[in-house]
């Protein structure tokens, strides 16, 4: 059941225990467990915020998480910052396709990594002009700001594999 009305200004994000996200819509009742979800992570960055109780189901949409109350903002970017990792990609050291996947072995400021996409077509986000998004088949994110900052073996890769 959704509960998308509710008031923002009614909305309170803790950790309890330390490392369980719950929710206490005052007046109302508590969740014991949160999860929360960007509904457009793409078109409307750091807009419409959906919380989902642990089946899944959405309990509110708050869709200016910049008006909840501070702590309740600070619990959320945590738990959205462990649920939304993005590396950052600095150079692409190999990148081959067979079969409709694509192999990469690239640097990030995390160090070198070695992901997997499918489907470039859908797991190949332009953000931009020059800003490319990368979902490996395991929901990991590797962002390139700008392909043009990318060394020319890098951006060699980038052409043949899109």
């Amino acid at each position: 059941m959704t509960e998308s009305k509710l008031e923002t200004k009614n909305l309170r994000l803790f950790y309890e225990p330390k490392d369980r996200l719950r929710l206490t819509v005052e007046g109302d009742k508590s969740y014991l467990a949160v999860r929360p979800a960007w509904a457009a992570p793409l078109s409307h960055p750091n807009r419409f915020l959906s919380l989902l109780n642990s089946k899944g189901e959405e309990i509110a949409m708050v869709e200016e998480p910049s008006a909840l109350d501070e702590h309740s903002l600070a619990a959320v970017t945590t738990e959205l910052e462990r649920r939304y990792l993005t590396s950052t990609i600095r150079s692409i050291v190999e990148a081959r396709s067979d079969f409709g996947a694509t192999y990469w072995r690239v640097q990030t400021k995390r160090g070198e990594r070695d992901f997997v996409t499918q489907s470039l077509q859908e797991n190949a986000q332009w953000l931009g002009e020059r800003h490319l998004l990368l979902i490996d088949v395991d929901g990991n994110r590797f962002e390139i700001p700008d392909i043009g900052e990318l060394d020319a073996s890098s951006q060699k890769f980038i052409e043949s594999a899109l």
